[in-house]
């Protein structure tokens, strides 16, 4: 079941209110937990809560505070787009929209307001936002000042867009419609989408688009003088008093807007005296210009009229007040409740509540962007705290990551090192760690040293091992660090920021050694890639592996896939897709894929095929067009390790992907490998999934 669906537009006054109150009372017909979520909101006045959040909350009576609705004011994003700060903006709205998510049984998150015309940030922040929330779209454009072509054309692209970034549209809706365009619209809109894009038609309703007495105050900065219990009297129109009392009663109109200068006094009586006339209409409030006040005895006639309308004094001259009235757009507020109700039937009345409610609820996606897997990463470390050593304590990048780590509260984490250079340099490159959360041991000042050292003599003393060389090689940082871990002090051990592969993996094989069944310790790394996750195996351990190393590494890689919420479709890689390639090193990559098919049935694989043909579906229905995995594969499993290590490389530095890894697989408890040209981040999402290795045994 889908869990959540996110409201964009494509430009200012959309009428988005009307999709998103409708919305949610339809859902709250179909679920029992509907949460409100809004990444982005305008920026408020001290004191003010954003206008959308309040409605919604307030007349559904969510259980949901304030705070926790909304992430970013519209100025706080753009201050950290200017310092570089994407990445945490996406990373902040992902965490609170889950803690959101966790709570309810359906999500309905509504984008930004387009406050500023036409803006290409702020669509492209939309599409990301969805993107990386992992959920589909609906799209919201007004027909007002469009022809059809226009407005059917703008829904057409901005859909094309969203889906060109691989987020799913739903549906699209057309509102504000001029009623004697609305068959003409319906059948443009119904042939420029495919049936599985719901299309619907609002028309323009003219009693939402009228703004409130209270809007108008609120615009004008006015100041109330009688009839504050009416201020969300709708004006339809207005009109200046500025003629003779005989001349002006003529023009008024019913629910129309009174504007005359403050010292008409003959105006404002003679407008009161109208609403209450059976003769003339109703008005629906007076503004009085200039900044003047009528006087005493008026003001003492104005407070007896029988009844009253929003009488409202303003300091700018007439001609100002009536123009800036003439651009105000009218908003839904909470508590006005007429306009609330007529938006939610107007919904109800041009929406099919039941199948747009069914394409909602039943939509998948098995899209997984790459900042939900490294969040959804760090939320399962979180959820089973374990205890990794580092062993390069001592490391600018490993202390930096600690930091992060701890603060996080994801790990616990023991540093191997000096613990005076430790403190020192973490002083000196303004690195905030607590050290009160990290324990720090120098191998040889360790009260665990001796036992160490006779359990590694023990163990590898039929090697040729004594005493003496047991101690020097426990004064290793990477012998301690895996010897924490086989006795159970360490959870997992994640090195190689300063040495090599081998003198990492090199203790681990020793006497941690592998899993019952598994012959060979093999790598993957996981390729976060602008639009996907892949599992790529064996990049970095194994140099030529035969049939049967080549199958077990695509076994191992694909649990590790599912292990960390990667459904495996395996494509065994080759320089020939299919039938077609002869030769040993295509021969061998066939046999592997034999073997891993009588091993494990239950796994999606083909083999041998191309890269191409396994990553992108029109080039894989082209060569293998029955298959289940051409131009879907997410493990990809490269024939040795130049072919692997190098791709991943290159995939890496020409896509911008954030390769995560090594991660090695086979071992009976976690070690993990770093580059030396490893990042903080590298580090990071090292430490998370060794530690998620850890929690699964």
């Amino acid at each position: 079941m889908n869990k959540s669906v996110y409201i964009a537009t494509i430009e200012p006054n959309s009428g988005k209110s009307i999709v998103v109150l409708g919305l949610m009372t339809m859902l709250l017909g179909k679920t029992a937990r509907v949460g409100y979520f809004r990444p982005i909101i305008d920026d408020m006045e001290n004191g003010e809560m954003d206008n959308h959040i309040n409605t919604v909350i307030s007349h559904f009576d969510l259980k949901i505070d304030f705070e926790s609705a909304y992430v970013y004011t519209r100025s706080e994003v753009l201050a950290k787009q200017n310092q570089g700060g994407s990445g945490e903006i996406l990373d902040t709205i992902i965490r609170k929209y889950k803690e959101i998510e966790a709570n309810f049984d359906f999500v309905l998150v509504e984008g930004t307001d387009f406050s500023d015309e036409g803006s290409i940030t702020e669509f492209d922040i939309n599409i990301l936002i969805a993107k990386n929330l992992g959920i589909p779209v609906i799209m919201i454009a007004s027909g007002i000042g469009k022809n059809v072509e226009e407005l059917v054309g703008n829904l057409f692209l901005a859909c094309k867009t969203f889906k060109e970034k691989d987020v799913e549209v739903l549906a699209v809706f057309a509102n504000k419609v001029s009623k004697d365009r609305l068959e003409e619209v319906a059948s443009r809109l119904a042939n420029s989408f495919s049936k599985e894009v719901e299309v619907v038609i609002i028309p323009e309703v003219k009693s939402l688009s009228n703004p409130t007495i209270r809007e108008i105050v609120k615009a004008l900065k006015g100041k109330v003088l009688f009839g504050e219990e009416y201020l969300n009297n709708q004006a339809e129109s207005f009109g200046v008093g500025a003629m003779q009392l005989r001349h002006y009663l003529p023009q008024l109109k019913d629910n129309g807007l009174v504007i005359t200068p403050g010292d008409r006094a003959d105006i404002i009586l003679g407008a009161l005296q109208a609403n209450v006339s059976a003769n003339y209409p109703k008005i629906s409030g007076i503004i009085l210009t200039g900044g003047l006040i009528p006087e005493e005895p008026i003001l003492k006639l104005i407070n007896g009229v029988s009844e009253i309308v929003p009488v409202v004094s303003v300091g700018s001259g007439t001609f100002k007040v009536a123009n800036k009235i003439g651009g105000i757009k009218s908003r839904i507020y909470a508590d006005n409740k007429q306009k609330v109700t007529t938006s939610i039937s107007t919904f109800e009345k041009y929406v099919d509540i039941d199948r747009l409610a069914e394409r909602l609820i039943s939509f998948t996606s098995d899209k997984l962007t790459p900042r939900m897997f490294l969040y959804n990463l760090m939320i399962q470390a979180q959820q089973q705290k374990k205890h990794i050593v580092l062993p390069e304590g001592e490391d600018d990048r490993i202390l930096m990551a600690a930091s992060r780590l701890i603060a996080g509260d994801v790990v616990d984490i023991t540093l191997i090192g000096d613990e005076e250079k430790i403190k020192t340099k973490a002083l000196k490159l303004n690195i905030p760690i607590d050290f009160n959360k990290v324990a720090i041991v120098l191998p040889a000042e360790s009260p665990n040293y001796n036992d160490y050292v006779n359990t590694f003599y023990a163990l590898r003393k039929h090697k040729g091992v004594n005493l003496t060389m047991a101690k020097d090689m426990l004064l290793d940082v990477s012998y301690f660090g895996s010897m924490m871990v086989y006795k159970g002090h360490a959870d997992g051990m994640v090195s190689g920021a300063a040495h090599t592969t081998q003198h990492t993996i090199r203790p681990a094989l020793q006497f941690i050694k592998t899993k019952p069944g598994a012959s060979i310790v093999s790598s993957v790394f996981f390729m976060c890639m602008e639009d996907r996750v892949s599992v790529f195996g064996d990049c970095a351990i194994n140099p030529n592996p035969d049939a049967g190393e080549l199958a077990e590494i695509a076994i191992a890689s694909a649990d590790s896939g599912k292990a960390f919420g990667i459904e495996p479709k395996i494509a065994m890689l080759s320089y020939s897709s299919g039938s077609s390639g002869q030769g040993e090193d295509v021969e061998t990559v066939r046999a592997a894929t034999q073997i891993v098919k009588q091993k494990r049935p239950d796994l999606n694989i083909e083999g041998p095929i191309q890269y191409d043909a396994a990553v992108d579906i029109n080039v894989g229905k082209s060569k293998l067009p029955d298959s289940k995995v051409a131009g879907q594969a997410n493990v990809l499993i490269f024939p040795d390790l130049n072919t692997g290590n190098n791709t991943y490389k290159a995939v890496q530095r020409e896509t911008g992907a954030l390769a995560v890894g090594p991660m090695l697989q086979g071992l009976n408890k976690p070690v993990n490998d770093l580059s030396r040209g490893c990042t903080v981040e590298d580090v990071y999402n090292t430490v998370i999934i060794t530690a998620i290795q850890a929690q699964q045994g």
